[in-house]
């Protein structure tokens, strides 16, 4: 079978909105001047003009464009051992942008003083920046201007910015006096009452100042942020949020929340047309040939619901995953969606919110191909029911046994009829299978080869971690099985991850990579936790150590929370756990 895995993935042809190459993003730079109050620290904001081209009318820091002239005076500014040449550039455009704004001026005199208001008094805001500091013998500051973030602006916009967002702490004896054209009403706040002046609906803030303002809440004082940004030279975050819709209303997520890997998929060059509303009504097309219906059992184990997908076109027929709870009317509309023509059921593992589903979904299919007349896409006795039997260790209600075991590796394929070699396999659509026990010991994950998805059941979640429960659980299994989907990834091109709960995970870079090594990372981070609980509670019980290791648990999480807990235990008394 061919292997194409230097195509674009997903392809080109699956993508529900046409490809569009967004806008190039202009370099600017945005300062954040902070101080230190008796009250907290303070950030300087102001109001854009009601008229500016963008964000018209929002409170953000001062900063524009980055000119060639910034990058043409770096002989007139101090460095920092380290501070690379563009980051002094933006620093020297923050300076600038300040002083044209706000008349706040980061220099300083040949003896060390800082300029003072006299100094801005003389100096024509309209004027050439340079010469006027030239003139008056001031070097600018850059080695006081420090990089906290850097933000670009949405793919669909028409203007776009790149922007470096920069700190540094607002000379004393000056005062910010707005430019009354560009700016307006400077005033300094802490990050916690804009926020809150925001939540009210009384001071509009565009997304990323109220992120970046979350972020400052949680440093002390100027020194803690500014050393934050020392230590590395390099920005705290870097991000391009993306946007979807939500009750009808835009809403963005950064590269680590929730709907960003979505959002990349379905919209990679940023389209603002995606509904991110959970519902259980209909299936959310995420290609062409990927569709989700979500189970109508939410919980606070299932999340919005266990996900249902349809993997498949008309040409060639559905792959069913997890057809979930028996549920009837669930089942009636996986169904439909796939216009009744389901080739297989594949069930990642045996938990009663994942298989049940499967045998009324096979009878339903075959009692519709025999009620028509036609049998010549659904086998005798319906489409078979793929998987692996549930293991002795499972409990009651996950007893499974499918028609056919699934191997290790196997493919799964769905072609179009009349095409072969290539021009099937890339017209068609191929399963691989990997088992990954752990979460349980009959869990297997599918990669879709052709657009690079993994659909990974629950043993990796959108939003939480998943339950590993002995016996069936293991802790050991688990992580190796972490490591297997990681390096499977990597050997075929995955990029997203479809979770059985929760939105699509990923991105077109690394971000799928990162979520795994996140997810095995947070594994360790907790076992360290269990295994300081029973240092320090030596005669201790489980639920003594519960208590410790997950005391950043909701207390009605932790019955639940204990099953991971044996797990760990397990792990950590068993001889083999390095």
């Amino acid at each position: 079978m061919p292997y194409r895995y230097h195509l674009p993935m997903p392809r080109p042809t699956q993508l529900l909105h046409p490809a569009r190459e967004p806008a190039p993003a202009r370099l600017a730079a945005t300062v954040l001047l902070l101080r230190d109050t008796a009250d907290g620290l303070e950030v300087l904001m102001t109001r854009r003009s009601a008229t500016a081209s963008f964000a018209p009318g929002a409170y953000v820091f001062p900063g524009g464009g980055v000119d060639a002239a910034d990058a043409l005076h770096h002989p007139m500014a101090t460095r920092r051992p380290g501070q690379r040449d563009d980051h002094l550039t933006e620093a020297i455009a923050a300076i600038r942008e300040s002083l044209e704004e706000l008349g706040v001026l980061l220099a300083r005199h040949a003896d060390g003083r800082w300029a003072g208001q006299q100094d801005i008094d003389a100096m024509d805001r309209q004027r050439d920046f340079f010469s006027q500091c030239a003139a008056r013998g001031l070097t600018l500051a850059a080695d006081e201007v420090f990089v906290l973030a850097r933000w670009i602006t949405d793919r669909d916009l028409a203007k776009r910015f790149d922007v470096p967002f920069l700190v540094a702490r607002m000379p004393e004896g000056q005062h910010p006096v707005a430019d009354e054209s560009e700016q307006f009403e400077p005033v300094w706040l802490r990050p916690g009452d804009a926020l809150a002046r925001h939540a009210a609906g009384n001071f509009f803030m565009i997304f990323p100042t109220i992120r970046t303002l979350e972020r400052l809440l949680a440093f002390g004082d100027v020194a803690a942020v500014l050393h934050a940004c020392a230590e590395t030279e390099e920005p705290l975050w870097t991000s391009c949020p993306r946007a979807g819709l939500m009750a009808g209303r835009e809403v963005r997520y950064m590269e680590h929340e929730s709907a960003f890997g979505e959002l990349a998929l379905v919209c990679p060059d940023g389209q603002i047309v995606h509904p991110l509303d959970w519902q259980t009504e209909r299936a959310v097309p995420l290609l062409k040939n990927v569709q989700r219906l979500t189970a109508p059992n939410p919980g606070a184990m299932t999340g919005p619901g266990t996900n249902s997908y349809l993997v498949g076109d008309p040409s060639t027929g559905y792959i069913a995953i997890d057809p979930g709870p028996a549920d009837t009317e669930h089942l009636d509309k996986l169904w439909r969606a796939a216009g009744g023509d389901i080739r297989l059921i594949v069930c990642t593992h045996s938990h009663p919110d994942h298989s049940p589903g499967a045998r009324p979904l096979q009878a339903m299919c075959q009692a519709a191909s025999t009620a028509a007349g036609d049998t010549s896409a659904t086998p005798p006795g319906g489409p078979p029911i793929l998987g692996l039997p549930s293991a002795p260790t499972a409990r009651a209600a996950s007893a499974f046994t499918p028609d056919r075991s699934l191997s290790n590796h196997e493919l799964l394929a769905l072609y179009p009829k009349g095409l072969e070699g290539d021009l099937a396999y890339n017209s068609g659509h191929t399963l691989q299978v990997i088992h990954t026990p752990g979460h349980a010991a009959n869990h297997l994950c599918l990669v879709l080869l052709q657009d690079g998805l993994l659909f990974s059941g629950d043993h990796i979640l959108n939003g939480s971690t998943t339950v590993v429960d002995p016996p069936d659980g293991d802790m050991n299994d688990y992580l190796d099985s972490l490591d297997v989907l990681k390096c499977s990834c990597v050997e075929l091109g995955v990029k997203f991850i479809l979770p059985a709960h929760g939105y699509v995970i990923g991105g077109p870079d690394d971000e799928a990579l990162a979520a795994i090594t996140r997810l095995k990372n947070h594994r360790l981070q907790r076992e360290a936790k269990v295994m300081a609980a029973m240092q320090a509670l030596p005669d201790g019980t489980p639920d003594d150590w519960l208590a410790l290791a997950y005391a950043d648990v909701p207390e009605r999480m932790w019955p639940v929370a204990k099953r991971s807990l044996l797990a760990h235990l397990a792990r950590i008394a068993s001889p083999i756990r390095y």
